[in-house]
Order: C-alpha cells, then sequence, then structure tokens
C-alpha cells in the first residue's frame, strides 16, 4: 500500500511540473479596453499634468543634490514670525522697534520722574537699543497702564490668547530691582 501511494504523489508531482512548464511565465492580459503604462497620457497645459511636472522636477532635483525649498501651499511658514508677518507676507504694522517685542523680550532699565507730562519708564530691547515708554504706550502684545517711580515698578496689560481665562489679560510688573523671592531675569 505504501508503493501504490509513492507512485500516486510521483504521478502527481509529474503532472503538477508538466503544467507549470507549459504555462507561460507572465500571463498574457486579455484584449480589450483595458490601458497600459504607455497609452495612459494627460493633457498638457491641466492641473494634473502641471502637478506630475512639479513632482518630477522635485524629485530631479533631490536626486541631483539641489538644495530643498519650502512651499507652503497656503499654510504659513514655521520659519517666520506669525507675530510679525500675515499669511500674505503683509507686515501686520509691525517692521522693527519696540512695538514688535513682547513683554517678555523687554527689561526695564530705569524710570524718569516727570512732574509734568508724566513719568517715563527706559527699557533696553531684545535688539539692545534703548527705548523711552509713558502710560499709554504699546508694544506687540501689551500696553502700559502704569509707572510708579517710588516701588520702581511699570505694569503692563498682556494681552492673553487663552479661551480657558475669564479675562482676555493679565497684568505684567516689570521691577528695577527684584524681590527677595522672585529670581532676577
Amino acid at each position: 500500500m505504501s508503493s501504490r501511494r509513492m507512485s500516486l504523489w510521483m504521478w502527481m508531482l509529474v503532472l503538477v511540473l508538466v503544467v507549470s512548464a507549459t504555462a507561460p511565465a507572465f500571463p498574457q492580459e486579455a484584449e480589450g479596453n483595458e490601458a497600459t503604462p504607455e497609452e495612459v497620457t494627460i493633457p498638457s497645459g491641466t492641473p494634473q499634468s502641471e502637478t506630475v511636472d512639479q513632482i518630477l522636477e522635485q524629485q530631479e532635483r533631490l536626486l541631483t543634490g539641489a538644495r530643498f525649498s519650502y512651499d507652503p501651499e497656503g499654510r504659513r511658514d514655521p520659519f517666520r514670525n506669525p507675530n510679525s508677518t500675515a499669511a500674505n507676507g503683509e507686515t501686520q504694522g509691525c517692521t522693527e522697534g519696540i512695538s514688535c517685542m513682547v513683554v517678555a523680550e523687554i527689561d526695564l532699565s530705569g524710570i524718569v520722574k516727570d512732574g509734568s507730562d508724566g513719568n517715563v519708564a527706559m527699557f533696553l530691547g531684545s535688539d539692545n537699543n534703548g527705548y523711552f515708554l509713558r502710560v499709554g504706550d504699546s508694544v506687540f502684545d501689551g500696553t502700559i497702564i502704569g509707572i510708579d517711580p517710588r516701588l520702581g515698578t511699570v505694569t503692563f496689560r498682556q494681552e492673553v490668547d487663552d479661551p480657558t481665562r475669564i479675562k482676555p489679560y493679565r497684568d505684567v510688573v516689570k521691577r528695577l530691582v527684584a524681590l527677595d523671592n522672585e529670581e532676577s531675569s
């Protein structure tokens, strides 16, 4: 019985080998309306052809070692300051100076007591330039609401874009001399 089983397996193996040897290596496609890659064409001048051309050009530049360029396609550029430049490239009334600096970027360096026009606060900006501000003057994210020469403080009302806060602002106090429990910044 075992020799009979063995011969059966041998005949099945021979049959499989004959069928695989006579079958083509790559099956032919059925003749019909199926398109081959050579037959697919995209008309030039269409947005699809421009996109394909752009992708091919970018791949070619990448393979040849050309520098990479960022195309935002309507998104904001992550390498630009979102506070000073709008999405379309126009400035939002801020080019340079203390009006483009946030409250955290400026340091109080002195207060001048002036009885007639009010007190003047002297600030050192992040660009290492000195600036003179009075009550009502603004920086990028805040406005001076008080200058106290006796205490050596200037109070800013800083606009806060935080929907979880009840008030859309917070008061930030800049001091000439840090208190004992404050760290000097």
